[in-house]
């Protein structure tokens, strides 16, 4: 309880949410679970270490969608190929901007990785 409430108060400090938002659906651990079972890397990089359940269309501007699965999707925090997926493609660079098209660009960034993994080989 103590670490969900330490990463809720460091989410508010960088901007992921903001700080009189809704409240989280009691349902949200086991939709987000259940997610990450189902979704276990991160769409761009394809990465499973330090994964996010981000929502496409922002939490705190579209409650009702909070538990939509259409709605979810897996990036990372892990910064294995030197950018910080959920960042750059949820956020394009700051956590209080939003990214409409997140799904899209994550397809054209995985593309340019497994393209750049194939010319190293």
């Amino acid at each position: 309880m103590a670490s969900t409430r330490l990463k809720h108060t460091r989410d508010i400090a960088q901007g992921k949410i903001p700080i009189n938002g809704p409240q989280r659906s009691s349902q949200w651990a086991k939709v987000r679970k259940e997610h990450l079972e189902a979704n276990p890397k991160c769409i761009v990089c394809e990465g499973t270490q330090q994964l996010n359940v981000h929502h496409i269309k922002p939490f705190h501007l579209h409650p009702e969608l909070e538990l939509d699965p259409n709605n979810l999707v897996t990036l990372c925090e892990c910064a294995s190929y030197g950018i910080i997926c959920h960042l750059l493609i949820g956020h394009l660079g700051n956590y209080k901007n939003i990214n409409p098209n997140s799904v899209e660009d994550a397809k054209i960034w995985n593309t340019k990785l497994k393209e750049d993994n194939t010319k190293e080989s």
